[in-house]
């Protein structure tokens, strides 16, 4: 358990170097290029961050309000509320708000920007068809979400897409408007095909690390749940049932399907969808956690 968590944090600060890399190397050849230099890399770095300030502050109501869930008392179901209390107090975290999603697909999610505002929703369907220890693997998979500071996380990783994406766009309207010409020379030819290549496939290899970042949070997830409950077959169990299931949740919605236990769309298996999912494969995350 402790390899796997060391090992799953070592990788997505790799990735986030990764992202940091490409932003420079893009903002260098726009300043080169453009004659603006790094005002603006900061100009798009200031853009992103405004258009996140909402999700990062709110994201965690509109997540809710677009799952459809509604908020659980601890007389509306004790067994559910006990357990996340329980959990919480076994790991030292303040209690989230807690709710229920009226939907039979087993799924649940986390959100929130810290662990003092935190949220935890579980569907109806999980809480009915796993076990004890499979439910309690779950629940405290979503609070290693809260712990690690993942959804934190994400909210920096959508600012530095967006920059990536900004400094994209910027760059190719450059190359549009004032061509070819104005950088003459073999070396302005060289930073043309270069810009061009960087314009071009840096919004899609930004995509391809955001999800990076969040199938490598998902394994550390699953890491911290096994090391909170110290039973790591009740999570890998969980999964197994959960991947049997396979309608879709009534309300899943591409903005938020990284935020749920395992993905809310029903996928094909092949390669492709293997690369742009929001998730790790199930089969992969149970046989990490038996080799723990």
């Amino acid at each position: 358990m402790y390899n796997q968590i060391t090992s799953n944090k070592r990788k997505s600060i790799f990735i986030m170097v990764l992202f940091i890399i490409i932003i420079i190397a893009l903002g260098w050849v726009f300043g080169k290029i453009s004659g603006y230099g790094y005002e603006a890399l900061i100009f798009a770095i200031i853009i992103s961050a405004i258009m996140s300030l909402f999700s990062y502050f709110q994201g965690d109501k509109v997540a809710l309000w677009t799952a459809g869930a509604k908020a659980l008392e601890k007389n509306d179901n004790p067994y559910v509320y006990r357990m996340v209390e329980n959990l919480c107090i076994a790991d030292g975290l303040p209690l989230p708000k807690i709710y229920l999603i009226h939907d039979s697909s087993p799924n649940a999610f986390a959100c929130g920007r810290d662990p003092k505002h935190a949220s935890i929703a579980l569907t109806t369907g999980i809480v009915e068809k796993l076990e004890n220890e499979e439910l309690e693997g779950v629940i405290a998979h979503e609070l290693s979400h809260i712990k690690n500071y993942d959804i934190r996380l994400m909210t920096i990783v959508i600012v530095l897409v967006g920059v990536i994406m900004l400094l994209s766009d910027w760059l190719l309207r450059s190359f549009w408007f004032k061509g070819r010409d104005d950088n003459k020379g073999q070396l302005g030819l060289i930073l043309f095909i270069i810009g061009i290549i960087l314009a071009i496939l840096s919004p899609l290899i930004a995509q391809l690390i955001q999800l990076a970042v969040s199938r490598k949070r998902e394994f550390l997830a699953d890491a911290s749940a096994a090391f909170l409950t110290r039973y790591p077959e009740g999570l890998a169990k969980a999964l197994e049932k959960i991947s049997q299931y396979k309608q879709p949740l009534q309300k899943a919605n591409r903005a938020t399907a990284h935020l749920y236990f395992s993905n809310p769309f029903s996928e094909k298996k092949n390669r492709l969808t293997k690369f742009f999912s929001t998730h790790p494969p199930i089969e992969d995350r149970i046989k990490s956690l038996r080799e723990m």
